[in-house]
């Protein structure tokens, strides 16, 4: 690879680069189409909330009340073997 590709590597990041910082320093003000477009340029993933249904929610807490429940009988059987000892 030569130095002139190079450069010219480094000078189309740093124009990138230069155009999204005068993006953000407008405070937001970006049409949204714009902004799109620059992201997806630019390789930035937006973080995506992940929200669960109330019936997932309820499946799991169903779950680990089993597991709980499990815990406590193991817990109890345990402790009954130790106290009476034959």
């Amino acid at each position: 690879m030569d130095y002139q590709s190079i450069f010219s590597a480094l000078d189309a990041e740093i124009a990138k680069l230069e155009r999204i910082r005068e993006l953000l320093a407008q405070n937001g003000k970006v049409n949204a189409v714009i902004s799109r477009t620059l992201v997806k340029r630019a390789g930035i993933k937006k973080t995506v909330k992940r929200v669960m249904s109330a019936e997932a929610r309820a499946r799991i807490a169903e779950a680990q009340k089993k597991r709980w429940a499990k815990t406590r009988r193991a817990a109890k059987k345990a402790a009954a073997a130790v106290a009476v000892p034959a």
